[in-house]
């Protein structure tokens, strides 16, 4: 697990709970500010993702070719 998966899945939760609270306490702006953290953390774990891939094909065919 690369360090954008790590950071993407901790900014996703962290928008998530703070959605939610703006959701409880009624509060627009910070339920807006939530699921915007919780979208932006979303896209940062799946370039996390694509870049692990990356990584493991190239090393694949490395091994493959030698």
């Amino acid at each position: 697990m690369n360090k954008d998966q790590v950071k993407g899945r901790v900014e996703e939760v962290t928008g998530k709970i703070k959605e939610a609270t703006g959701v409880v306490l009624e509060d627009k702006a910070m339920e807006a500010e939530g699921n915007l953290e919780k979208n932006i953390g979303k896209i940062q774990a799946g370039f996390g993702d694509l870049k692990e891939e990356i990584k493991d094909e190239i090393k694949k065919e490395i091994k493959d070719g030698s």
